[in-house]
């Protein structure tokens, strides 16, 4: 998969495409990035990629020229793929919508700045919007490194462990259960003895059972959504 970005701000993504599971998918040739600075593209002695919104109010806004020379440089010839503006006006990111996009074969994203970008430049270029949650900041870096991060979870061979993205939080619509690790025993703080048990069919149930207990009393809405087994609803039960 490829993924661009296009900023006023490239040195932003720097440590984040180097390090951790992006920069081992990179190393591995699973994923190739590439940063665009809009600045670049910009015609004026100043680089300047921004002006004083018609009708006047408060700051900038980014200019149509460079967005689109930069968008067409990034795309080159027969693109195939999606260009997404990241934008709190946007489809809001999931498991679900993360999962479509993995499967596309090169991505672009825009990220904006200031005040945002001349709607005509998202009108011709943008072939969605995604918005990371009901909230506005700066500039469209930090969720455009959100919405990287979260597709490539779901490329192949990014993850070490082939189920790892299907057993996380929001994979079947619910939290993820409780994780242990060595020492058994910590500052009179013990792992549950089902996961010592070396039973994987009780693990597996005990599991899905905290998953659900996890779900029900943090986030009740998402159990309103999934899918329940009616053994999801015993488990459930239970506990009332």
């Amino acid at each position: 998969m490829r993924i661009s970005v296009l900023t006023l701000f490239p040195e932003m993504f720097e440590s984040v495409f180097s390090a951790s599971m992006l920069g081992k998918a990179v190393e591995k040739g699973i994923i190739s990035f590439q940063v665009y600075d809009i600045r670049d593209h910009a015609k004026n002695k100043h680089r300047q990629a921004d002006d004083y919104p018609f009708g006047g109010g408060a700051g900038m806004v980014m200019m149509p020229q460079p967005v689109f020379d930069c968008m067409e440089e990034a795309a080159g010839e027969n693109f195939a793929g999606k260009k997404i503006f990241m934008s709190p006006r946007g489809a809001p990111l999931n498991d679900a919508l993360a999962r479509r996009l993995a499967r596309e074969e090169h991505l672009i994203i825009l990220c904006g700045h200031y005040e945002g970008v001349d709607q005509r430049a998202i009108d011709a270029l943008i072939d969605m919007e995604i918005s990371i949650g009901d909230y506005v900041l700066t500039g469209g870096e930090l969720p455009a490194m959100v919405l990287i991060d979260c597709v490539s979870r779901f490329v192949p061979g990014v993850l070490g462990g082939e189920g790892s993205a299907e057993e996380e939080s929001f994979a079947d619509g619910l939290l993820e259960y409780p994780q242990y690790t060595r020492p058994a025993e910590f500052r009179g703080m013990k792992v549950p003895e089902v996961l010592l048990s070396g039973n994987h069919a009780e693990i597996k149930r005990w599991r899905r059972k905290q998953a659900l207990l996890s779900t029900k009393k943090k986030r009740p809405d998402l159990l309103t959504k999934a899918q329940l087994s009616q053994g999801d609803k015993e488990m459930l039960e239970e506990e009332e």
